[in-house]
C-alpha cells in the first residue's frame, strides 16, 4: 500500500499486515537462529497460520493504539523490522524494538527505520519517552540505542529467562526534548 524510503539504497519501511504472513515466515526461517539469540520474537511462528496470528495480534494492537509492526524491505525482500511493542498515548510512553536477519546486518537499516518511528512517535503522536529494552549481551541492539542518542537508565539483573539462560536486561530511553534537540536541523 505505501512505504517510506530509508535512503538511497532502496531500503523501505512499510507496515506489516496479515497478508505478509508467508513473507514474514520466510524471513523468520532465514534468520531464526540469529533473531532468537536474545529474544523469543518469531520463535513460535513456524508456519503460515502461527505467523498470521502474530500479525493479527499486532493488527489488533494497532487498532487499539497500543502497538504496531513495521517491516524493512531491502532489494524487494523483507529482511527485518521495527515495532512499537507498547504504545501508550495517555502516558506518552512507548517501547520500541527490532529484529533483522543476518544477511541485512551492518547496513544501518534498523537505525534508519527507528528514526522514522521515533520521529512519528514524538512529532506526530506527542510521545514523551521512548524506551528500548535489550539483553546486556546483545551488543548490536545496544549499539542502535546509542546511535539513536538513548541513555541507559539501568539494568534488570537476570530478569529475562531465554533458552534456559538468565539475561540481564538493560533499559535505555530518550525523551522527546532530547530527540528534538538532537534533530533540530531537520
Amino acid at each position: 500500500m505505501y512505504g517510506v524510503s530509508l535512503g538511497d539504497d532502496g531500503a523501505e519501511l512499510r507496515p506489516l499486515e496479515t497478508w505478509h504472513a508467508e513473507e514474514l515466515l520466510a524471513m523468520f526461517d532465514r534468520g531464526r537462529d540469529h533473531i532468537g539469540r536474545f529474544i523469543g520474537f518469531g520463535s513460535r511462528e513456524t508456519d503460515v497460520d502461527s505467523t498470521r496470528a502474530l500479525l493479527k495480534r499486532y493488527a489488533d494492537k494497532r487498532t487499539e493504539d497500543s502497538g504496531s509492526l513495521h517491516g524493512i524491505w531491502y532489494d524487494g525482500t523483507l529482511v527485518g523490522g521495527v515495532l512499537f511493542r507498547t504504545f501508550d498515548a495517555a502516558t506518552g510512553v512507548c517501547e520500541v524494538g527490532c529484529w533483522l536477519e543476518p544477511a541485512a546486518v551492518g547496513k544501518g537499516l534498523v537505525t534508519r527505520a527507528m528514526h522514522v518511528l521515533i520521529d512519528w512517535a514524538v512529532d506526530v503522536r506527542g510521545m514523551h519517552r521512548v524506551e528500548w529494552y535489550a539483553a546486556s549481551g546483545n551488543t548490536p541492539s545496544l549499539n542502535v540505542a546509542r546511535r539513536l542518542g538513548m541513555r541507559r537508565d539501568g539494568v534488570l539483573r537476570e530478569s529475562h529467562l531465554h533458552r534456559g539462560e538468565r539475561h540481564d536486561i538493560e533499559i535505555w530511553s530518550l525523551l522527546a526534548t532530547e530527540w528534538r534537540t538532537a534533530h533540530s536541523d531537520r
